[in-house]
Parts: structure tokens; C-alpha cells; sequence
């Protein structure tokens, strides 16, 4: 992202922390299409998707102004959100139903259509397709665990278990991969 749209995230947060509707509305329409793709990267329904889209964003109305630009990029910061609503409803979901495959087509994340300007849905697929490349060039192994971890949810010692390799090895298939990603994807360190 380019500086400007970084300031305007930190703005559009400090407004919403002050119970500004309008930033909401802004940032949600910013946001909303990638969010609902993490989701239904890893909740494969477009119902339990849609709700998770609605949880992040009526938290970061209930918290927006516990943002802390120091402690990392609001957007981050939204999709470190978005990514713990995923956990907790895929937590609820293995409640419900024992089992849920490990297997995943990086092809399956599907966006809705939305108010998303027709400029900015190109950009999102592109990045999307660009981040969807990039996991299918990085080694079998690598690429695995970053799935399990991220779109599946599972947690480090849940992936030792589940592919039968120590969590040391877990953790540092990660790591590599997540470098090699932000390598590709000339995203700073």
C-alpha cells in the first residue's frame, strides 16, 4: 500500500474511534471484500464468512481507538482482527463437526460482488492472484503449513500433529515460507 492510503486508514480509525459512522463505512468498504476472502479461505461459507466480516468490523467499531500506529499498520492491525474472528468461528465450527479437511485449493477463495469501486476490485484481484502464485511457488512443505496455519487456522502444535513433524520443524517451515513470501512479494522485513 502506498503511504497516503496508510495515513487515511489511521485517520479513518481515529474517526471511528470517536463514533464516526461515515469512517466506518469508508473503511469497511475498503476492507470488506479482502476480509470476507480470508474467511472463506478457511470457513468455506459464504454465510459464516459474511457473519465474520460483520464481527471484525463491529469490534473495530467497539475498539477502534485502542489502534496504536507505534505497534504496526492499521491494516495489519484490522487483519490480525479478521484472522482471530476466522479462529474463533473455525473453533465453533470443529465444535459442530468433528472433522475438517486439510486439504486446500488456493483457486476456492471467492469474493462477492459489493460497492467495492470497480478499480479497487481489480487491484484486490490482483493482489490476490499475486499472493495466490506466490504460495504455489514456494516448496510443497512450506506451502502446506502457512495454509494450515492461516487459512485453516490450526494452531502450531495442532499442524505437528496433524502432518507428524516436531513443532520446532512446524514453526521454521513457517518462518521460511512467510520470508520467501514477503521476498516475492516486495514486502519490507
Amino acid at each position: 500500500m502506498d503511504t497516503p492510503t496508510i495515513t487515511d486508514d489511521i485517520s479513518l480509525l481515529q474517526r471511528i474511534g470517536k463514533q464516526d459512522q461515515t469512517a466506518l463505512s469508508q473503511l469497511y468498504d475498503r476492507y470488506a471484500t479482502i476480509i470476507y476472502s480470508m474467511a472463506f479461505r478457511s470457513l468455506r461459507s459464504v454465510e459464516e464468512s459474511e457473519e465474520t466480516v460483520l464481527d471484525v468490523f463491529a469490534q473495530v467499531w467497539r475498539i477502534a481507538e485502542r489502534y496504536d500506529v507505534k505497534k504496526g499498520k492499521a491494516d495489519t492491525w484490522l487483519f490480525l482482527l479478521a484472522r482471530s474472528r476466522i479462529l474463533d468461528r473455525l473453533r465453533k465450527l470443529k465444535r459442530s463437526q468433528p472433522s475438517y479437511p486439510i486439504e486446500t485449493e488456493l483457486g476456492d477463495i471467492q469474493i462477492p460482488s459489493s460497492s467495492v469501486e470497480p478499480i479497487e476490485e481489480v487491484l484486490l484481484n490482483e493482489r490476490r492472484d499475486r499472493i495466490l502464485s506466490a504460495l504455489t511457488n514456494l516448496p510443497k512443505e512450506q506451502s502446506l503449513v502457512i495454509e494450515l496455519a492461516y487459512y485453516q487456522g490450526l494452531t502450531h502444535s495442532q499442524i505437528s500433529a496433524e502432518i507428524g513433524v516436531s513443532l520446532g520443524t512446524v514453526k521454521t517451515r513457517i518462518r521460511l515460507g512467510l520470508n520467501k513470501l514477503k521476498s516475492v512479494l516486495g514486502i519490507g522485513v
